[in-house]
């Protein structure tokens, strides 16, 4: 039996090799406290598949992530994968090779999986997952870059219910004699619950020493209309577990597509997770939850940058703390990043792409963003639409998008709620983080009135008070 000593030793340890986790900063909860700095979680990355596909270089991926100055990326842990044809996206990291998928559970002797193999036994673990997981992570918190540890996702067809190990047809447990709609639930899984409870308890038993990572309880559960109740008890059992280890890590909760207004979270769940937030009207719907809200799926918008820079720049500036776009340039054998997809792909992704969020990260990583607050309807822009970040009298961050034809310039008038004092004004393009126009102006009573220079769909303003 462990001794009071023994455990208060083996905390000391963890944070000693580590530091605290990731956390909610505790002036600002909308936004991370991440190695004693605050943070915002910006990236591009790929598409989940990064630990359970054998063949995917997740050294070169990470190598690529921190070198396009992006902090952040999103893993499945084994427990759903894809068919090579799911969703019409090519060379799908979540859809490894037959024979090449590697998950928490362990083959048994029984020939039979449906992607090449032995089944599965789910009473057993897979050291091999175990260590290529836990190097991941170590190998992202070397890089600086935060990890999302997303435990389940609902099986949209059957092509992925037919494949998961989950499906009776593909373990030798004898569990899991059930439609896949009926995979998630707390009375009519066929013994599914407790293996689910049992995985969630062993993945974060595992990764319980690294600072670097937060659980996401499940991928787009309201698709497939995933109990609320099933959802409220994984983080039970994350809260739980964690109560006998070391550290405690934030929870998420993929709330929505679009947007959503969040009425009754479950109080271990700190970050509210959309995807596709464009516009992002879900920051301001929830913003009194004082939780960090996340855009953390991109796509359906075509393949060209401009949606996913407008979505993440206008996203952040709304008052968001993360934003995760779906780069479909990470594939296997183009771990850097550079696949050069099909115009058939359901989103984007590439260098170009990263080269504009790191300007994003940039751009608001050189404000105190901690002090700032959404200017919400402060803003009038004339016919652009915009959206900001404000400590009144001191700092300003606006984004400015026009969605009128690309192939005009425009300049936009803008009027901002400020008192008087001097400031300096600088624009940005958000397409390369460079300046554009700086000014100085001393404003007296009334709103702050300001012309933008000519710019083509979108710019960027930041406002300082001089001393």
């Amino acid at each position: 039996m462990m001794t009071a000593f023994c455990v208060a030793l083996m905390i000391l340890l963890t944070l000693c090799a580590y530091g605290a986790p990731l956390r909610l900063h505790p002036e600002n909860p909308h936004y991370f406290l991440f190695r004693d700095k605050p943070e915002v979680l910006i990236t591009s990355a790929e598409h989940y598949g990064a630990v359970l596909n054998l063949d995917f270089d997740y050294a070169k991926y990470l190598e690529t992530l921190q070198r396009d100055g992006m902090n952040h990326t999103r893993t499945f842990v084994g427990a759903y994968m894809e068919p090579e044809s799911a969703f019409g996206i090519a060379r799908n990291t979540l859809a490894p090779a037959a024979g090449r998928l590697i998950c928490p559970w362990a083959r048994s002797n029984t020939p039979g999986y449906a992607k090449g193999g032995n089944k599965f036994d789910l009473t057993r673990w897979d050291d091999a997952y175990f260590a290529r997981l836990t190097d991941f992570v170590r190998q992202a918190s070397d890089r600086g870059i935060v990890v999302e540890i997303n435990l389940f996702c609902p099986f949209y067809g059957d092509g992925q219910w037919n494949i998961s190990p989950m499906n009776a047809a593909n373990n030798v447990n004898s569990v899991g004699k059930v439609s896949r709609e009926k995979a998630y639930s707390l009375t009519e899984s066929d013994g599914l619950q407790a293996v689910q409870e049992a995985m969630t308890r062993k993945v974060v038993t595992e990764l319980n020493e690294f600072d670097n990572i937060f659980f996401e309880i499940m991928n787009e559960p309201y698709v497939k209309g995933v109990p609320d109740d099933w959802q409220r008890r994984i983080a039970d059992v994350i809260v739980e577990t964690e109560e006998g280890l070391p550290n405690r890590h934030l929870i998420s909760q993929n709330i929505a597509n679009g947007k959503a207004q969040v009425t009754a979270p479950h109080p271990a769940v700190s970050i509210l997770n959309f995807h596709y937030a464009w516009p992002p009207v879900t920051v301001g719907m929830n913003y009194r939850l004082n939780r960090v809200i996340g855009d953390n799926e991109t796509g359906f918008k075509g393949t060209a940058d401009e949606h996913y820079r407008r979505e993440g720049w206008a996203f952040i500036l709304a008052g968001g703390g993360l934003y995760n776009n779906l780069d479909y340039s990470f594939t296997v054998g183009h771990e850097d990043g550079t696949f050069q997809y099909p115009n058939s792909q359901p989103g984007g992704g590439g260098p170009e792409v990263r080269k504009q969020l790191r300007a994003l990260g940039d751009f608001i990583r050189g404000f105190d963003f901690i002090r700032m607050k959404p200017l919400g309807a402060e803003i009038n822009a004339g016919q652009a639409r915009g959206w900001g970040l404000a400590d009144p009298g001191r700092q300003y961050a606006v984004y400015l998008y026009d969605p009128a034809d690309e192939s005009r310039d425009v300049r936009a008038e803008l009027s901002l709620d400020a008192p008087p004092g001097s400031y300096s004004v600088r624009w940005v393009s958000p397409v390369s983080g460079e300046t554009v126009q700086e000014s100085k102006v001393d404003h007296g009573e009334g709103r702050l009135e300001l012309t933008s220079p000519a710019f083509r769909r979108d710019i960027a303003l930041a406002i300082r008070a001089r001393p």
